[in-house]
């Protein structure tokens, strides 16, 4: 079967990515470690020590990233339908993190501990329908909203990437109606032509 022209285009641009050889330069799995990095360095979120979840982590750069920023003596745990390549300092959970069992895996994991940062890079698998896309993507979202309102502490951080689109306005209102503070970035690592965001909140109410 013949590559689709959109398939070669993406390729191209794949390979010709900047983030993407700095990637490969720099050790990281996926050129999206360059958002959360560029995210981190303007907001401070990642400190030693603390405890962070990473929802959808495969193939790990935003786990990459964070192992890294909080040192040993933190703890991040990573959670993905997807099985993950073993990462240094990255515990990982493989399942769907609504799961009881999961969720059993993950307090076992805290051991007690505090989650201070909930991160969130998921996305469907895009299908090229707009609507059904963002549909989809929003659901995700949704789900990580949930699960971090239940898990971090009362000062915690939730980090989530968002669609612009339709129920996005919708999204954000409940955010904001569950969190103190809550800001938008758009990293230099996000695509031009992408219509992705990341939500930055903190301070459940």
């Amino acid at each position: 079967m013949q590559p689709s022209k959109t398939s070669k285009q993406w390729m191209r641009e794949h390979v010709n990515d900047p983030y993407v050889q700095m990637a490969q330069k720099d050790g990281y799995r996926s050129r999206a470690a360059y958002k959360l990095l560029e995210i981190n360095a303007k907001d401070k979120l990642l400190k030693p020590n603390m405890v962070v979840v990473d929802l959808g982590a495969t193939p790990g750069g935003w786990s990459q990233v964070a192992a890294r920023e909080i040192g040993r003596g933190g703890k991040v745990i990573a959670l993905d339908l997807l099985p993950l390549d073993p990462l240094a300092g990255v515990d990982f959970i493989q399942g769907d993190f609504r799961d009881d069992a999961v969720l059993k895996q993950l307090q076992d994991l805290l051991a007690g501990r505090q989650v201070a940062l909930v991160i969130s890079d998921m996305a469907p698998n895009m299908s090229g329908v707009l609507n059904a896309d963002l549909a989809r993507a929003l659901y995700l979202a949704e789900l990580a909203m949930e699960f971090a309102y239940e898990q971090l502490q009362a000062d915690g951080y939730f980090l989530v990437k968002v669609f612009q689109g339709a129920g996005f306005e919708d999204y954000l209102k409940l955010m904001r109606s569950r969190f103190s503070k809550v800001v938008t970035r758009k990293p230099k690592a996000s695509r031009d032509r992408s219509s992705e965001l990341y939500l930055l909140a903190t301070g459940k109410i």
